[in-house]
Order: structure tokens, then C-alpha cells, then sequence
């Protein structure tokens, strides 16, 4: 299989560089956008903000505490969608395998692009170009092999600007990459690491199979591909998923709650791995669990994910809900299964900022 061209584009602060675009009386000054009273939240700010400390997430008021000056925008949604159409407009120049993250985010495939005689950078750079030409707006790219490479690559030289990394430089680079720029890797699953020895990808990679695949599961197994820079991910142009889930068919009914429960172990270990698979695209909001009994007949119950920064994955929450579904029927079980409902990111951004803004 030939090497797949990649590029990342990620625009910068975006919604606060649409809303300094339309007024430029705004440029030079601190500005977020996002709730302005009450549990407000900031969605984004432009660089000026973030010089005080101000990031997304950001409770509105603790941002106001830490810059005084700062101006807070009510975003305006369909606008910004306008203006990701109008990316896309011009990511359709140069290819139709393109996987919108959210309104600002994008991957390009243009392994099998022509234009600027195939060269992914040049592409790359045309975009960027294009983009600040006709649309007075930068964007900062990642160009690489796979996805996760160009990920981190549209993050290295922001803002406007562009970072390649070629085939033949992939080994070197990941050597030194912090293992926090994995994407799923948060506090807790670097802390995990640190223990083991491993704070960048080069001695992630010394780390046995067998000890991260015992640790982490098959998550375990794609740490140390991603740490040796290995992804092969393609580019998704279209499905949205609704949910992802793992369910076992028992040729021995289960038929206590203590093997349910080590099952249910089992079944945990396997979603988180499938996750990560797509957790830059989506946000789990509720997680359930199925059993069906010995006599065919099956439930599901399921609980919304608390808006608290929780992490889906609490294995005290679904075997709570096993519990409840098991004593629906309190029967032997032929099948167990667990699994999370998702909704898109870019849809969550605007879900949380409307819920903040009331």
C-alpha cells in the first residue's frame, strides 16, 4: 500500500477570529466568546486573552478575574458555519476525502491529489494561503502519514503556521514526543505511564507489549503503535455514529452476579479501546449496559454521564447499572454488552454554550 498523505487543519481561535474579522475595532484587544452570565463558559479566546491565563472552559467569571478588560461575545453559530463551508469550499479544490472534527478542525487525504505536483505541504500551504486571501482568516496545518502524526503537527507551530513531518523523519520525531500528545492520553493515563517509566513516545516504545496490553488492555497495545508513530486510520468522509458498543455471547450462561460482574470487567476493557478510536470525533453523553436472559428475552438500561468533567469510563457506574437490569428478570444471562451514546463534538460545543448563555 502506497503512503497515505495526510494533512490536519485546525483554525485558529476561531470563533474569536471570525468575530475580530467582522469587527475590527475588536483586534489588539483581549476577547473570548461564550457564556456571559451565569455559569457562563468560554468557548474560545484569541491569543491576546490568553495571555492572562484565559483558555477555553474557562468559567466566564474566573476569566473576567483574571483579565478585567476582557470582552466577552455572545457566539453567533450559524455565522461560524458559514465560514466552515466556506473551508470546505476550499478543501474540495484539492480533494473529496475530507473529515470535519467540528466547524474549525478538518483531515485532508490528499494521497491521491494532483494539484501542486502532489506535494501534501504545498497543498498545505496553498490552503493556508487561500484561506487568508479570500476568507482574512489563518488556519495552521499539520502535514504527515497518518491522522495522529498530523494532529500534532497543526498544533506545533500555531498560530498560521505549518508543520510537516515526512516518512522518513517519523522515527526521530516521536523519540521525543511527550506521551500527553496521544490523543486520549489525559492526567490520569500519563500519570499511569510515568510510573512505568515512559513520559515521551521514545520510552513509551521500550516498554513491553505485554506489560501495556496487562495494564491498559488492547488500549495498551495501541499506545505503543501510536508512540512508534504507526496509525493507520483512514480518513472518514461520511457515517456519524449514534453509539459504539461491545456485547459477548456466553456458551455457559452466567448465572451469578459475581461472573457477570468479572464480564463486565472484560467488556469495559474493549470499549475503552474502541473509543479511542474515534474519541476526536465524538462525546459520549450517556453509557448503558444490555443483558439478555437465558430465556431470550433482553433489556437495556442507561444513565446520562453527569456534566462535571467525569470520565465516561467509571466501572462502579455500569456495574450499578447491570445490577438494576439484571434484577429486571434475576435470571441466568446468554448475553452481556456495555456501551456509550455519542453525540458529535462540534455539535456538544454549541449545545453547552446555548445551555451556559440561558
Amino acid at each position: 500500500m502506497s503512503q497515505r498523505k495526510i494533512i490536519h487543519i485546525d483554525a485558529d481561535s476561531f470563533y474569536a477570529s471570525v468575530e475580530m474579522r467582522e469587527d475590527p475595532s475588536l483586534v489588539g484587544h483581549p476577547i473570548a466568546v461564550g457564556g456571559r452570565t451565569g455559569r457562563g463558559v468560554i468557548a474560545t479566546c484569541n491569543y491576546e486573552a490568553r495571555k492572562f491565563g484565559v483558555h477555553s472552559a474557562m468559567p466566564s467569571s474566573r476569566a473576567r478575574q483574571l483579565c478585567p478588560q476582557l470582552q466577552i461575545l455572545k457566539p453567533r453559530f450559524e455565522l461560524y458555519r458559514e465560514v466552515s463551508r466556506q473551508f470546505h469550499q476550499v478543501f474540495n479544490r484539492y480533494t473529496d476525502v475530507i473529515e470535519p472534527l467540528s466547524l474549525d478542525e478538518a483531515y485532508l487525504d490528499v494521497s491521491a491529489a494532483t494539484a501542486c505536483r502532489g506535494s501534501a505541504t504545498l497543498i498545505a500551504e496553498d490552503i493556508r494561503a487561500s484561506i487568508k486571501r479570500e476568507l482574512n482568516l489563518t488556519v495552521s496545518a499539520g502535514v504527515a502519514p497518518n491522522k495522529f502524526l498530523a494532529k500534532v503537527g497543526s498544533d506545533w507551530n500555531k498560530p498560521d503556521g505549518c508543520f510537516t513531518i515526512a516518512p522518513e523523519q517519523v522515527a526521530e520525531f516521536v523519540a521525543d514526543l511527550p506521551v500527553a500528545k496521544i490523543n486520549g492520553v489525559g492526567s490520569v493515563t500519563a500519570a499511569k505511564l510515568e510510573k512505568l517509566g515512559a513520559t515521551t513516545c521514545g520510552e513509551l516504545q521500550k516498554i513491553p507489549l505485554e506489560t501495556l496490553a496487562r495494564r491498559f488492555g488492547k488500549y495498551g497495545i495501541r499506545l505503543s503503535r501510536l508512540a512508534h508513530g504507526d496509525d493507520n486510520r483512514p480518513v472518514q468522509t461520511s457515517r456519524i455514529r449514534k453509539s459504539i458498543s461491545v456485547e459477548n455471547t456466553y456458551a455457559d450462561d452466567l448465572k451469578d452476579t459475581g461472573a457477570m460482574q468479572l464480564a463486565l470487567e472484560k467488556i469495559l476493557e474493549e470499549l475503552e479501546s474502541r473509543f479511542h478510536h474515534i474519541d476526536e470525533q465524538y462525546h459520549p453523553h450517556k453509557r448503558f449496559v444490555k443483558v439478555k436472559f437465558n430465556n431470550f428475552e433482553q433489556t437495556t438500561i442507561e444513565e446520562v454521564i453527569p456534566a462535571n468533567g467525569e470520565h465516561w469510563l467509571q466501572p462502579v457506574a455500569y456495574r450499578a447499572l447491570l445490577e438494576k437490569a439484571w434484577q429486571r428478570q434475576s435470571r441466568p444471562v446468554r448475553l452481556l454488552g456495555a456501551g456509550l451514546r455519542l453525540n458529535p463534538r462540534s455539535e456538544v460545543r454549541e449545545a453547552q454554550l446555548a445551555l451556559f448563555e440561558a
